[in-house]
């Protein structure tokens, strides 16, 4: 029997759109600069963990903003994980179907993973 699905609400929706560009775009960037910043040696600053939180997120403010104003500019904005019809699941699917995300995840994988055993 098939169901129909309601779309969700509006500050619900920009809320999982805006932690799924958060988590899955900004937090690797973030974390390997963190990795990199380690292994120089240089420890002035607050915490890492404080720093690698701040910096996903004003990532995710400043492509969010951008990329709905622009949708031209490819700035890493993905208009589906604030599609309302999909559901969570489905929205990193989409995602990770993607040849461009496939490579993305490989390259942040690997930079960690050798970030990591280099530095710690």
């Amino acid at each position: 029997m098939p169901f129909i699905r309601a779309s969700k609400s509006g500050p619900l929706n920009w809320l999982e759109g805006f932690a799924l560009t958060t988590i899955l775009q900004g937090f690797p960037i973030f974390a390997a600069a963190s990795l990199m910043v380690k292994l120089l040696g240089d420890y002035r600053g607050g915490s890492p963990v404080l720093t690698i939180a701040m910096a996903s997120i004003f990532y995710s403010i400043f492509v969010v903003s951008v990329g709905s104003a622009f949708p031209r500019i490819k700035s890493g904005y993905e208009a589906q994980f604030f599609d309302a019809s999909l559901p969570l699941s489905g929205k990193i699917a989409g995602w990770r179907a993607k040849p461009a995300t496939s490579l993305q995840l490989m390259t942040s994988v690997l930079l960690l993973s050798l970030l990591a055993t280099i530095a710690g």
